[in-house]
């Protein structure tokens, strides 16, 4: 699926988000979310995942007896700077609902920076590449579906990676994939389907 808004190529630079949600209205909340980012300035949404169910992963490790998260991840392109688009990240989650008042818990929303081309940062805001997209079938499994060459810089192809996790994952602790990409039908479809970065956001 494709969903944009038009940005000139001067300046622009690819990005990678990772969008997850495991309260309320998950799917609706994803596609809301994506509708968001489309319409922010300086970013075009140019293609959306299916929809992945996954166990959410806490402090301690993945938990079952959790809300499950859907997820989801976009490719975009920004003329934003690095903090810019983090600050557009959390501005569209403050708009969902999400609260933050607690590291690695439930959420109604989750945005992070996987990938900025180019853009290499290690800092007390932001780390990219995302620190922890090697070890999250969360992350992997829909951009995989979504794009079946992408890699992960410093890290490897996805597929490598989501293989080796797999190799050493429980069946219940992988991704589920749920029809439909987020972002369709933004604000209308999400309720039949639910039922079925910063170095800040990016705790999970």
């Amino acid at each position: 699926m494709t969903v944009s808004s038009p940005l000139g190529s001067s300046g622009a630079v690819d990005v990678v988000l990772a969008l997850g949600s495991n309260l309320g209205s998950r799917r609706a909340t994803l596609d809301e979310a994506v509708a968001a980012l489309a319409r922010a300035g300086g970013l075009e949404v140019v293609a959306v995942s299916p929809v992945v169910e996954t166990v959410a992963v806490t402090v301690d490790g993945p938990d079952p007896s959790a809300p499950r998260y859907l997820n989801a991840v976009a490719l975009a392109r920004t003329t934003l700077d690095p903090d810019a688009l983090l600050d557009l990240a959390h501005r569209v989650e403050a708009e969902l609902g999400r609260v933050r008042d607690r590291r690695w818990g439930d959420r109604t929303i989750d945005i992070d920076i996987v990938t900025m081309d180019g853009v290499l940062r290690d800092d007390a805001r932001l780390v990219l590449p995302h620190p922890r997209a090697a070890e999250r079938d969360f992350v992997l499994e829909p951009w995989l579906l979504l794009d079946p060459d992408a890699e992960l810089p410093g890290a490897g192809r996805v597929d490598a990676l989501l293989a080796g996790l797999r190799a050493g994952a429980a069946d219940a602790d992988m991704a589920v994939a749920v029809d439909g990409a987020a972002g369709a039908g933004a604000g209308a479809a999400g309720a039949g389907a639910d039922a079925a970065t910063g170095a800040e956001g990016a705790e999970r």
